[in-house]
């Protein structure tokens, strides 16, 4: 009987899935055919308000250009992509064993956390022109930027989790005359991976964000670099067209830490809401 119920729910599931892509399909063609329409109908400049062909012909002139060409989508991509796990992979784990420390020792939360809170009331925006400054026009720069706005995230959910720790748990590891770091790897760390991982998703996108930042702020290479000369060339439809790469991309990018998060925290069955910045 339970194999059934499984079976069912599978089955369920499954057609939920593939009935909200055949309605996300339609809402998108919907969207591009009125944009299409509306467009050509009241003769809008294409400097304003491309049509969605021009826009169509702009990514694949982008996308099929030499891989090595300064004209290229994928040669800027690749290095916002590269500035963006970089500094994900940074501000990570710094926000994982900073909020690691404050949750274990309440006299490192009461000395960090109010210059924290300060810093990061800060806006992300203003301190890029200082990141150019101390690393210069190359990727370290963007990777700082990025690690920045991905560590308040991943930091302030983390926290969260392993401060929620139920506290039967930690009255039976009392019991049981376990360690400081004993109770912290069997009970709090995986209490919190669900908030860990709601912080990451939450992180990835925000790293994304930042590189694309710091390129408009001073860069030599990137999608930010890339869509400042569009602009200066009122390419709009070029303009447009890396938008909807970055769109994919970004989709892209939050669809693996999801599929990561699923496959490491199998047993939580409930959505963690993520704390935002």
């Amino acid at each position: 009987m339970n194999e059934y119920s499984n079976d069912d729910h599978i089955s369920l599931k499954t057609r939920i899935t593939n009935s909200s892509i055949f309605w996300g399909m339609i809402t998108i063609i919907l969207i591009v055919s009125i944009w299409e329409f509306c467009v050509r109908v009241f003769e809008m400049p294409a400097y304003i308000l491309p049509t969605p062909t021009d826009v169509w012909f702009a990514l694949v002139a982008g996308v099929w250009a030499p891989p090595t060409s300064r004209a290229s989508f994928w040669f800027h991509l690749s290095i916002t992509l590269t500035a963006t796990l970089s500094g994900f992979a940074l501000g990570s784990i710094l926000g994982v064993l900073l909020a690691m420390l404050m949750a274990e020792f309440d006299a490192v939360r009461r000395a960090i956390f109010p210059a924290i809170v300060g810093f990061q009331s800060l806006p992300k925006v203003a301190i890029a022109p200082l990141y150019i400054i101390w690393f210069g026009f190359n990727i370290e720069s963007k990777i700082a930027m990025a690690a920045t706005l991905c560590f308040f995230p991943v930091m302030l959910n983390s926290l969260q989790g392993f401060l929620t720790v139920e506290n039967e748990r930690l009255e039976l590891m009392t019991s049981l005359n376990a360690g400081r770091w004993q109770t912290f790897w069997r009970i709090k760390l995986p209490g919190a991976l669900p908030f860990v991982f709601a912080g990451l998703n939450l992180g990835i996108v925000y790293a994304f964000l930042g590189a694309i930042v710091a390129e408009f702020i001073g860069a030599q290479n990137g999608v930010g670099v890339i869509v400042t000369q569009l602009q200066s060339l009122s390419d709009t439809a070029g303009v447009f067209a890396v938008l909807v790469l970055l769109g994919i991309s970004g989709y892209v990018l939050i669809a693996i830490m999801s599929a990561i998060h699923r496959r490491v925290v199998f047993w939580s069955g409930e959505v963690t809401k993520p704390v935002s910045n």
